[in-house]
């Protein structure tokens, strides 16, 4: 009946527990007036989860029939929009009904449909629908979720990112540049929460280890305008790297370096270490060896700055506990992992004084620094 009954010590919780999982106490509850006000909160939040792959498929649609840019020029209604995307007009009613319902668009007295505030601001998140039809291949993998944990299973996801970044052999140069410039896009909410977090103030030089085309650092550099960076990242995605950085007016701030950090050596010479959106990407042993390498390359003091998508740990997060961590799973080379294993991690690659904020946007991103011993 209450969201905090599972957290009731002893046999309180168990015994509440039990009873609120009984279908005739909820007819019940859903009647009695001191608790039908619970009950029915509780139904109506259990029903926003089982309709969530619905509410998501929806959001596909309007994505992909352009719903959202079609009305940024003022309303229209289920007739003419359902013209223009080949759609009969009752079954575009359909969608765009399901869009009001959630706070997408707004209907008007005469029966068209304009953008409501969350569906104009969807179109300003940077990357958003890219990210949003790139689900295609994640939504095939959770289709069977339980032959997902059961594992391992060919994924779509699997298959698909070690194919973008030349892992498999010849690759479409169309998709290496759609599916780069989507991380690129997606890397400027990251690195706008990052460096909220982080002050960059006292750094010398910054290396970005899997820094692909240069996102973070372009940001980086735009706030610290003295600051010496360095990229490192696989020869698939340096050279995009190059041709940002160079437009941006900092190619020459930046010394660009070529290589895998599972094989080679990391450059020396940062005094800070920055790896955004890489650890929950690989395993653990991965990761191990990966800040074993960050250690070596910082001078002592030098400073590591993480910033991912993070579990929430014994305070299970929506974002990294659920969409990160399935995303993970169907990419079957990492995990999602929360401040304290990470920090651990750390420690036992010597670093010291791990920190880490509450994040401001956890479904972004999470920022913990670390640092070498003087």
């Amino acid at each position: 009946m209450s969201d905090t009954a599972g957290d009731m010590p002893g046999w309180r919780g168990g015994w509440l527990n039990r009873l609120v999982a009984r279908p005739g106490f909820q007819s019940w509850a859903s009647k009695f007036p001191l608790t039908r006000r619970q009950a029915r909160k509780d139904g109506a939040l259990l029903f926003d989860v089982v309709q969530g792959f619905v509410q998501s498929q929806v959001l596909m649609a309007l994505v992909e029939l352009d719903i959202l840019k079609r009305l940024r020029a003022g309303p229209q209604s289920a007739d003419l929009l359902g013209r223009a995307t080949d759609i009969p007009a009752d079954r575009m009613r359909v969608l765009l009904q399901a869009a009001a319902a959630l706070d997408l668009l707004k209907r008007d007295r005469r029966g068209a449909y304009r953008l409501a505030r969350k569906g104009a601001a969807l179109m300003g998140v940077p990357g958003l629908e890219a990210m949003i039809r790139h689900h295609r291949a994640f939504y095939a993998d959770l289709a069977d979720p339980v032959a997902l944990l059961q594992g391992p299973m060919q994924t779509e996801l699997s298959e698909f990112w070690p194919y973008v970044f030349g892992a498999r052999g010849d690759i479409d140069p169309d998709v290496a540049a759609k599916y780069s410039d989507l991380m690129a896009q997606s890397q400027r909410l990251v690195a706008e929460d990052t460096l909220r977090a982080v002050s960059l103030k006292g750094t010398h030089c910054l290396l970005d280890v899997g820094g692909g085309t240069g996102a973070f650092l372009e940001a980086a550099g735009r706030q610290a305008t003295g600051l010496q960076m360095m990229l490192f990242d696989l020869p698939q995605v340096v050279s995009a790297a190059r041709v940002r950085l160079n437009a941006a007016g900092m190619g020459d701030r930046v010394t660009i370096h070529a290589g895998s950090f599972r094989e080679d050596p990391l450059p020396l010479g940062a005094d800070a270490l920055s790896l955004i959106r890489v650890l929950y990407d690989h395993s653990d042993d991965t990761v191990r060896n990966l800040l074993a390498a960050a250690f070596a390359a910082l001078p002592p003091g030098g400073r590591l700055i993480i910033s991912e998508p993070m579990g929430g740990g014994a305070s299970p997060d929506p974002a990294g506990d659920v969409y990160f961590a399935f995303y993970t799973l169907a990419m079957q080379t990492g995990r999602v992992r929360s401040a304290d294993e990470i920090s651990d991690l750390c420690a036992t690659a010597g670093f010291v004084d791990m920190r880490s904020r509450k994040p401001a946007r956890a479904y972004v991103t999470r920022v913990l620094t670390a640092r070498k011993p003087q």
